[in-house]
């Protein structure tokens, strides 16, 4: 609350927006339980099925191939019709189906179970980008993107070894029907509490409607009162155009680590736990009490880095430091974390460099879905569309890729220098081409475009 407000007696602002940000972080738990718990029942399923190590691949990237459609719509939907019932619809079907999975009978079927899956999960992260960018201020983005999405590895921390346990119980058929239960839980919450704009919100004040807007939700103008650092000129756009979305340097070099992010995490989100049990020979329940470290690792450091980008930024006013060079700091490190996992033979050390590499990859997370907003505040949910278009297809790559190395060669080590090579990649086009001080639409922290 203002001086002003106080000496006048006006109320103080209401804080309805992280409420918001509760909904969405409840339901990408929801969401990454509900898609990684194949990775602990694949094994079961595989033995009653009669799957392969190579049809046990695409079993676990089929998810990929539907996500990569709707992903992609997804975003283009969230801008039309907003995220309200495009989330909803979304997560009624796929409460659908994850409990078809839990009725397969075969090979075909677990791989259309899987792919249905990702299409009903496709809209997910469109709509969190599209509800964060109504309900956010600029100056917040970065802080509620990286709470928000601190859910994905919290998820898989706790999903692990509750998955696990639900396969021990129930098994793996009675695993997928008590994930859809509490899938459908979430449902009537969102439709309820959630609007597509503050000011549809009963539960918002004036003065929270004005403290979202102090920093300009979408304006090209708008300053911080206290910050006379004026606008940057941006690359000479003051709308989105398709064009635009598929041609900027920033954005093309952020859909690119942002797939390279998205190998990273389905490659550890499928394979982890095959890697231990086939490696190290750990049971099933076993192999989720080892997931839970560098998972829950992945979550401090995501949510810390998350924070971090938004002071970087307040302090330095500047894109860059706070975006491009979080990215490609996090893919080096991950890149020289994970080479080395290739040629050990110790579970304690291969944890350690695993939980390294995971946390760093997952680090930027944020950062990536800021990136966004700030190239494109006004299409900021096609363009992470389209970014997520290019994570679905890792989504299918990483776990094809690794079924096949594994299938063929008996071993995991071309599956780790691939990981490595990628994240190389990532960190050499981010240095070169991700400039967003340069290409951001107004944005009032983006101080100077040269550099």
């Amino acid at each position: 609350m203002s001086q002003a407000q106080a000496a006048q007696g006006a109320p103080a602002a209401t804080q309805y927006r992280w409420v918001v940000v509760a909904l969405l972080f409840a339901i990408i738990i929801i969401n990454y339980i509900d898609r990684s718990a194949i990775a602990y029942a694949i094994g079961p399923m595989a033995k009653e099925l009669g799957i392969g190590d190579s049809q046990r691949g695409l079993v676990l990237g089929a998810f990929g191939i539907g996500y990569a459609l709707t992903t992609f719509l997804g975003g283009i939907l969230v801008d039309r019709f907003g995220p309200r019932i495009v989330l909803a619809v979304s997560v009624a079907l796929w409460v659908v189906s994850i409990g078809g999975t839990g009725l397969v009978q075969g090979f075909t079927l677990a791989l259309v179970a899987r792919a249905a899956l990702g299409l009903a999960e496709g809209p997910m992260f469109p709509g969190m980008t599209g509800a964060i960018s109504r309900w956010l201020s600029p100056r917040e983005r970065g802080r509620a993107m990286g709470s928000s999405l601190t859910a994905v590895p919290v998820s898989l921390a706790i999903g692990a070894p509750v998955v696990s346990s639900l396969i021990a119980w129930l098994g793996w058929r009675g695993m997928f029907f008590v994930l859809a239960v509490i899938s459908l839980l979430w449902l009537p919450l969102w439709w309820l509490l959630f609007r597509d704009r503050p000011e549809q919100s009963g539960f918002v004040n004036e003065a929270e409607l004005k403290e979202v807007r102090r920093l300009g939700e979408h304006s090209n103008s708008a300053t911080d009162e206290n910050d006379d650092t004026a606008p940057a000129e941006a690359d000479g756009a003051t709308s989105t155009s398709w064009r635009r979305l598929m041609t900027n340097p920033t954005l093309l070099a952020n859909y690119w680590a942002f797939f390279v992010f998205g190998y990273f995490l389905f490659f550890f989100m499928t394979w982890l736990p095959g890697y231990l049990e086939k490696v190290f020979h750990l049971s099933v329940s076993a192999v989720g009490w080892f997931s839970v470290v560098p998972w829950a690792a992945a979550a401090v450091v995501l949510f810390s880095l998350g924070h971090f980008s938004d002071r970087l930024l307040k302090r330095s006013r500047r894109l860059r430091p706070a975006r491009s060079y979080l990215i490609a700091g996090t893919q080096a490190i991950a890149a020289v974390a994970i080479l080395p996992v290739a040629f050990s033979s110790s579970l304690t050390l291969s944890l350690i460099l695993i939980t390294i590499a995971l946390a760093a990859s997952m680090g930027a997370n944020s950062a990536y879905y800021a990136v966004n907003v700030d190239i494109a505040p006004d299409r900021s949910a096609t363009a992470l569309g389209i970014m997520d278009f290019g994570f679905a297809i890792a989504g299918f790559l990483a776990p094809a890729i690794t079924g096949w190395v594994v299938g063929s060669q008996g071993s995991f080590a071309d599956a780790f220098f691939l990981l490595t090579a990628l994240a190389v990649s990532s960190v050499i086009l981010t240095l070169l081409f991700h400039r967003p001080d340069a290409h951001a639409i107004g944005h009032p922290y983006a101080a100077d475009r040269k550099r």
